[in-house]
């Protein structure tokens, strides 16, 4: 029994007044397909391109492996030259990703490559972060720190994308004191006898293709996988709610001190109690 599901909503083009009204108002997900198609970025962006102008560069490696007590907060797993992993990328399926990577600092040049999109949203002009991942490498189900809203571009190939509003959490095994859920569920294909309350959760599934932005409203769950070997570029603009944004500055300048603050202390014995408590609190009936 597969989760349920349904498609996320695509429009070729659309208006600002359009967009703004009808999706960032209602907190609604969309891909529009063709915004790109007039930045420099989408003739040029694939992995060639960049192993090419940034082959060089030393980047942090991430992988699927379960949170542990010993790691930071967004600590690496790996590094390696871009040249070498985009060769990886290219050879065979991989597990390893690049997380919220600043390139366009490293390489400038990449920043005459797209354009601010003139969308109603007003995006945060710092510089944008970019994720690549192999054939079936994963990101787990989590939203973001800083409850933002989210337009994420995706770049060579395809990347399947699985969203979840935020009324959905009491049925994801939140992680308490996080932004995951159970890192062991398997959302492609769930266990139900192992997470019952999944049966419950209504979810929307896209599978992103070159060019293509994916809308994600604030505080929104979503998973990632790639279908084959690409990236991913981000661009954010804050939280619209005063609510919204009292959570991100929770996240940010409390929950996530504290987490560390017991792994520390606590070491496995915290994330073990954090793993049974999101069992806990789950609606299962």
């Amino acid at each position: 029994m597969a989760l349920t599901l349904s498609e996320i909503e695509r429009v070729k083009t659309i208006s600002k007044e359009d967009f703004y009204n009808h999706y960032v108002r209602k907190q609604k997900p969309l891909i529009i397909e063709q915004l790109t198609s007039d930045w420099p970025a989408f003739e040029k962006w694939n992995l060639n391109y960049i192993k090419e102008i940034a082959g060089d560069k030393v980047v942090p490696l991430y992988d699927d492996r379960p949170v542990s007590h010993k790691d930071g907060f967004n600590e690496a797993h790996a590094k390696m030259k871009m040249a070498d992993y985009i060769d990886l990328l290219q050879s065979k399926p991989t597990n390893y990703r690049i997380f919220l990577y600043n390139l366009m600092k490293e390489v400038p040049v990449l920043n005459n490559d797209f354009k601010w999109p003139d969308i109603g949203l007003r995006l945060v002009k710092q510089l944008p972060m970019l994720f690549f991942g192999g054939e079936g490498a994963r990101v787990f189900m989590h939203y973001d720190i800083d409850y933002s809203n989210i337009l994420h571009f995706h770049f060579h190939g395809k990347k399947k994308c699985m969203l979840f509003a935020p009324d959905q959490s009491p049925y994801l095994y939140k992680v308490p004191h996080s932004l995951i859920s159970r890192e062991d569920i398997d959302f492609d294909n769930p266990d139900y006898e192992k997470w019952p309350a999944l049966k419950k959760a209504k979810g929307l599934v896209a599978e992103l293709n070159h060019g293509e932005m994916l809308y994600m409203p604030e505080g929104y769950w979503h998973y990632m996988k790639y279908v084959t070997p690409g990236f991913s570029m981000s661009l954010r603009a804050f939280p619209r709610t005063i609510t919204n944004l009292s959570k991100a500055a929770y996240n940010v300048f409390i929950m996530r001190h504290f987490d560390t603050m017991m792994r520390k202390w606590k070491g496995q014995q915290w994330i073990d109690y954090k793993n049974q408590k999101a069992i806990i609190n789950t609606k299962s009936d």
